[in-house]
């Protein structure tokens, strides 16, 4: 037999994994009540839907008696307008005038009326509209099971040998753990045995794979490379830096800022307005019709619908271009948004080294020294090497082949290319061999470098950054002038040299650096109260403040668990799609005004005719009708793309 470690496998009981536990009846009856009360509007606006079509069909198919063909319609008033009407009615005690509030009049007026049909569609409106809106919303669990989705339910446990398949909560600080090939490190720790890379983007806002040794410390929530790596467990799974995110994210959902509706703040001016008018019919003529008949039209559909569906063509719109909306609500709050704030890695930058500098060392030159670098790079697993490799590509360089190829932990890249011996280390071991050529080694500078070695003496120094995206300079600079921004700010938890150094590049004076979740938390709630802000990120550790940011938007698909938190989701890795949401948002929020403001005012010259006797209940409706209609039509406009969606400059 084998020497060396063995795998146990082990039954469920065994290894401390946790079972499922099977729920009473009782609990699961009320989880189902609970769930049904909380899709209530979504419920309501179903049972409408079918009521109404079972009238149609009694009335217009099967003929029926009356009696019967207004049963489906008073299921409806019961099932779903008694709870919208007590709603609206506890809003009105609360002094909350919206829009919806008319329609709960509605309701109640239809029914004096006996007009149940009318009544029916105004419950359909009302419950269908906010069904729609709550649709795409994001809950608070759904973050926290992608946070969890993301962890491993088990860790690989070593002792004397053997490996152990053990639940997280049964890590103790001091357990030796193997982190296999391309699994996500279960703890914080520190390597014991291997060499390799974990990528901590996510995490850190670090926008490189680490390179991994014995000593170097290990995150939860980091996905290994291809090395299998030892390490000793420093923190218990609780304590760990990814179940303090998950804290955080908690937090951060539990206290999210209420954003007031377009349609609230028309409807409050609205409703009293509608109210006022029917009184005032009612107390002039003595008539009650009247009062009924400016109620009817005053209905206020286009705030009901137009709005939804401005919202909705705008949804669609913003998918066809890679942008997917996952809370309408901030198609109406990005434009009032005052305050941008901007992850680094992968946000303004594309989150992978570039070669920026390559500092050649006198007797050398530069084609031969890159040439023969990335030659022998070739054959590196380093993160670095793509790099390399990426600027002997742009300058169309012929790569040799490489000899006796060699990484041994600690030393760098060796090999030999087209005669020349070949080494690729770091500064320090540079000076450690006492290399000749040393004196000319440049003084240390901002981002990470490599030293190249050919026949022993010191040929050249590569520096390497996360370069800024082509397009980031161009996109800041139009943010106040275009999209009135009066802010704009960093937020990384990266080096401050590295975060100033990227500022400078894209025109941004304003950066907070090496913040942890907490700290970008917290800056963000600062700044959301002092005016409304777009957070713009794509890591783990942009979570929490995405959620706490007026508009959360996420840039790319490299974290499902960012993608959960953010309102907006640029599915393509451009900040052009910030731009195109913008315009998408600020174009449907016109289009919306336009068909509200434009109904409303239809509907209050309705009101007048209905006031003064000229419009009787039924014809109000219709007329209502109409309103409706043109509102709509006006509205589905936002579905279709603009003439300009996207105003900044083209890099050059």
């Amino acid at each position: 037999m084998s020497a060396g470690p063995q795998l146990v496998l082990m039954d469920q009981k065994q290894a401390g994994t946790p079972k499922l536990r099977h729920q009473p009846p009782t609990s699961r009856f009320w989880e189902s009540v609970t769930i049904l009360h909380r899709r209530r509007t979504t419920v309501i606006a179903v049972f409408a839907t079918l009521a109404i079509l079972v009238h149609l069909v009694l009335r217009f198919v099967l003929r029926t008696p009356a009696g019967m063909q207004q049963m489906p319609l008073l299921a409806t008033l019961v099932f779903g307008g008694i709870p919208l009407v007590y709603e609206l009615t506890r809003n009105l005690l609360r002094r909350e005038f919206g829009s919806d509030l008319l329609a709960g009049i509605s309701i109640v007026t239809s029914v004096l009326l006996h007009e149940y049909l009318a009544g029916s569609i105004v419950v359909l409106m009302l419950s269908g509209g906010e069904a729609l809106e709550n649709y795409a919303l994001r809950n608070a669990s759904s973050v926290l099971r992608a946070l969890a989705k993301r962890m491993p339910a088990i860790a690989h446990r070593k002792r004397d040998s053997v490996i152990v398949d053990v639940a997280l909560d049964e890590i103790a600080v001091g357990d030796t753990l193997v982190v296999y090939p391309h699994d996500i490190c279960p703890v914080d720790g520190t390597v014991i045995d291997g060499h390799g890379v974990m990528n901590e983007a996510f995490l850190t806002g670090e926008p490189f794979e680490i390179t991994k040794a014995p000593g170097s410390t290990v995150i939860s929530g980091a996905v290994n490379g291809e090395s299998a790596l030892t390490i000793t467990a420093t923190r218990r799974a609780v304590d760990s830096r990814y179940a303090k995110i998950m804290e955080v994210m908690r937090e951060s959902e539990q206290n999210q800022p209420h954003l007031r509706r377009l349609g609230d703040q028309l409807g409050a001016i609205y409703t009293p307005v509608a109210v006022t008018i029917a009184v005032l019919a009612w107390v002039v003529s003595g008539e009650a019709v009247r009062f009924l008949a400016v109620l009817v039209i005053a209905t206020p559909c286009p705030l009901l619908i137009a709005i939804p569906v401005a919202i909705i063509g705008s949804v669609s719109l913003a998918a066809r271009r890679s942008i997917v909306v996952k809370n309408p609500a901030v198609l109406e709050q990005i434009t009032e948004c005052r305050t941008a704030i901007f992850d680094k890695t992968g946000t303004l930058t594309y989150g992978e080294p570039k070669l920026t500098k390559q500092l050649i060392a006198p007797g050398f030159a530069q084609k031969e020294v890159l040439t023969l670098a990335a030659s022998l790079e070739l054959y590196s697993k380093h993160p670095l090497a793509r790099a390399i490799l990426a600027a002997a590509k742009a300058e169309r360089l012929h790569l040799q082949q490489a000899s006796h190829v060699s990484e041994p932990p600690g030393q760098g890249l060796r090999g030999t290319v087209g005669g020349h011996d070949i080494q690729i280390t770091s500064r320090g071991k540079l000076f450690s061999q006492k290399t000749p050529g040393a004196e000319h080694l440049p003084p240390i500078a901002g981002g990470l470098e490599c030293i190249v070695v050919i026949d022993g003496k010191f040929a050249a120094t590569f520096r390497l950054r996360d370069a800024p995206r082509v397009e980031g300079r161009s996109f800041i600079q139009h943010l106040g002038p275009k999209h009135q921004f009066q802010r704009i700010m960093i937020l990384s938890g990266d080096r401050e040299s590295e975060v100033r150094y990227l500022a400078e590049q894209v025109g941004i004076t304003e950066i907070h650096a090496e913040q942890s979740p907490e700290q970008k938390l917290a800056i963000v709630r600062q700044e959301t109260a002092a005016a409304k802000t777009l957070y713009v990120g794509d890591g783990i550790n942009d979570a929490p403040a995405m959620m706490a940011a007026t508009v959360g938007m996420a840039v790319g698909q490299n974290s499902d668990v960012t993608a959960e938190a953010a309102d907006v989701v640029a599915m393509e890795n451009s900040l052009k799609k910030v731009d195109e949401f913008m315009h998408i948002s600020r174009r449907m929020r016109s289009i919306a005004l336009q068909s509200a403001v434009g109904g409303m005012l239809l509907s209050v010259g309705g009101m007048m005719f209905a006031a003064a006797g000229f419009l009787a209940p039924v014809v109000g409706a219709i007329s209502q009708e109409i309103i409706d209609v043109l509102a709509v039509l006006n509205a589905l406009r936002a579905a279709f793309p603009p003439k300009v969606i996207s105003d900044m400059a083209e890099p050059t």
